[in-house]
């Protein structure tokens, strides 16, 4: 089965990498690209769409504005650098709102969500996730393996991933990418995520990894002592 998607995208940028995206995923096929609202409604009229990558920054007709003149709009996921109309978006009935710069993973979320409301035959998620994610470094995706990975930081709205062979920055928010991980990783603070399999040592308030010693945080203690069978 296969989802027709358009993306609506005025920056270059931005539409080459929702097209690589796209490439990725054996179950969508891209039918167009357009850089305004107009050239999508005129898509739209022509053949059968299910699926909208549309962003709200649009030349000539903003993004929810283009959305309010559609009577029977196909499932719309929405893409913006701004965070403030994610509340807004949501009176329109869209399926999801990707934040700018997005993340193979993440963008991976939303088609899934969109793929089941239209109750699709697809390739499983634990397949699509294979062994490791996607991130974006320097305007690049970056695969890394889930075994690789030794820890991971919160900073503000970036994270730090420390691996067995390198460290890498990249944008997303920690508890985004908490829901991305398997369960061989655990939440113990705020600010970070381990892999439970490099753990080295643990005690009431720390643990060691590949000699880093980081905090348990207060309200994690409980669930991380039970998943580390610590009494």
């Amino acid at each position: 089965m296969t989802i027709r998607c358009i993306v609506v995208e005025d920056e270059p940028l931005a539409m080459e990498v929702m097209v690589d995206f796209i490439n990725q995923v054996p179950f969508l096929k891209l039918e167009k690209t357009c850089t305004d609202a107009l050239a999508a409604m005129k898509i739209l009229n022509e053949r059968k769409i299910d699926l909208i990558f549309l962003d709200i920054h649009l030349p000539k007709l903003k993004g929810l504005d283009f959305l309010s003149t559609l009577k029977n709009p196909p499932i719309v996921i929405l893409t913006t650098a701004y965070h403030e109309f994610a509340v807004k978006s949501y009176d329109y009935n869209v399926l999801d709102y990707l934040l700018k710069p997005i993340e193979f993973s993440r963008f991976m979320v939303a088609v899934q969500k969109a793929a089941s409301q239209m109750n699709k035959e697809i390739i499983p998620s634990e397949e699509i996730k294979d062994d490791g994610l996607f991130f974006t470094v320097n305007k690049k995706k970056a695969k890394v393996a889930f075994q690789s990975i030794i820890y991971i930081e919160s900073q503000r709205e970036n994270v730090k991933i420390v691996t067995e062979t390198n460290t890498i920055q990249t944008r997303i928010a920690i508890s985004e990418l908490e829901k991305q991980l398997p369960e061989s990783f655990l939440r113990i603070h705020r600010s970070y995520i381990v892999s439970k399999q490099k753990i080295d040592f643990v005690d009431a308030q720390e643990i060691e990894i590949r000699g880093k010693r980081l905090p348990i945080g207060r309200s994690y203690k409980s669930e991380v002592h039970s998943a580390l069978g610590i009494k």
